[in-house]
């Protein structure tokens, strides 16, 4: 797996790509599960969030580490 990653010149740890895009991934699963109700059934919102964050950060990292060049 890549170190880091440029951008323009400036090196960029490549955990911080892969977090950003986790985010967005997030975000818009939270915009999906929002409107149809399905934080009634979570007992805390902020905790089930950070571990969808996890979870999706660990699945981007996954394929990031497949499609990389060795």
């Amino acid at each position: 797996m890549i170190g880091e990653l440029s951008l323009y010149g400036v090196f960029v740890p490549a955990l911080l790509v892969w977090a950003f895009l986790a985010v967005l991934a997030t975000v818009a699963l939270r915009t999906i599960l929002r409107p149809i109700g399905f934080y009634r059934l979570v007992w805390h919102p902020a905790l089930f969030d950070v571990a969808i964050f996890v979870i999706l950060l660990g699945g981007v990292v996954a394929l990031a580490s497949q499609w990389a060049p060795t």
